[in-house]
């Protein structure tokens, strides 16, 4: 296996030979900047485009990459946003610590907060999709006077509290059938690994086409969910991948984890029971700064956390916006990057300076 951790080097500007391959310019924002900026993390790697304007913090989920964010980066930057999207710790070129218990969510904030500090700001936007929503919220949550709004993709806001996580997902798959829901399987340190590591490349692929709101076919075996002595590849469509999916943006994908392994992007997932204790001070706690909410109607997050798209009056009560876009599934903002961008838009352009 990959290892866990890789040397920190001095944090600044990345060398531009190193950087080729993501280098990328449109004819009306300027050329993608790549820095090694200093977080409790270690490192965190950030990618800006955009050198004025109010900044936007852009999260990525599981399992990306700042490269996620390839879509919206050149349309905020033009429309007078600085924007910089960031390798998650666990992820790509930021540090991955070798302790599980380094991944928790208050962790997580905290590079956030060094990264706006190591940019010269006082505040931002954050925004983030899947884990980077949840990310993006406790970090609204927990630092209002850093993140002045909040904008959340895929994963509606559910207050801390409530039963203990573990137990939750545990009962998801109480029918009897055998089967285990995806994130108990993820929690077991080495065992998803063990599926994914072989073939990077393979399972990204048919991940990334199980929960797109057009590929599984009709009566397909649920994705989220492992059979009893199985894996969730199984599951999976083969040997095609989604529309909005290309070669070379699956070889970004696979090359990264190839590179550092699978560990430090699913540790996140392995702190759930911590973050549900470190946070007991927030049970029950709105998010008061203006914020957003963007789905797919066939993401099945909504259907789980319906009950938490009905509580946003109480829980965001700045709500200016709830989308639930048709025929799109998990992967919002790379499914209907056109659709996403004008909502974010005009979200950005409604909030105060």
């Amino acid at each position: 296996m990959p290892p866990t951790t890789t040397p920190d080097p001095t944090p600044g500007l990345l060398p531009a030979s190193d950087l080729a391959q993501d280098q990328a310019t449109t004819p009306d924002a300027p050329h993608l900047t790549h820095r090694l900026l200093p977080t409790p993390a270690g490192r965190t790697h950030a990618v800006q485009q955009g050198r004025q304007g109010p900044l936007v913090l852009l999260l990525h989920g599981f399992p990306e990459s700042w490269y996620a964010w390839r879509h919206q980066m050149p349309v905020l930057a033009a429309a007078g946003y600085r924007v910089v999207a960031i390798d998650v710790r666990g992820y790509g070129r930021s540090s991955k610590p070798a302790s599980v218990e380094a991944y928790r969510m208050l962790d997580l904030v905290a590079d956030n907060v060094a990264v706006v500090e190591a940019l010269g700001e006082r505040s931002a936007v954050v925004v983030g999709h899947d884990w980077g929503a949840s990310i993006a919220a406790v970090s609204a949550l927990t630092r209002p006077d850093v993140f002045r709004a909040v904008g959340l993709l895929g994963v509606p806001y559910t207050p801390p509290g409530g039963p203990r996580p573990s137990e939750v997902f545990a009962a998801m798959a109480g029918d009897g059938s055998g089967e285990e829901f995806y994130v108990s399987y993820f929690q077991q340190p080495g065992r998803a690994e063990a599926e994914i590591e072989p073939d990077v490349r393979g399972w990204l692929a048919g991940f990334s086409a199980a929960l797109s709101g057009t590929m599984p076919a009709p009566g397909a075996p649920d994705p989220h969910f492992v059979g009893a002595g199985g894996t969730l590849r199984e599951r999976f469509p083969a040997g095609v991948l989604p529309s909005w999916l290309g070669e070379r943006d699956l070889d970004v994908y696979a090359g990264e984890f190839e590179r550092t392994g699978m560990t430090g992007a699913l540790n996140r997932y392995r702190n759930m029971d911590r973050d549900w204790a470190d946070l007991a001070e927030y049970a029950g706690a709105p998010i008061p700064q203006p914020s957003l909410f963007v789905g797919g109607a066939r993401d099945a997050s909504l259907a789980w956390l319906a009950d938490a798209v009905k509580a946003f009056p109480g829980t965001l009560p700045g709500l200016r916006g709830s989308h639930v876009l048709d025929d799109c599934g998990h992967f919002v903002q790379q499914e209907r990057p056109d659709e996403t961008n004008r909502i974010l838009l005009d979200w950005l352009a409604s909030l105060p300076v």
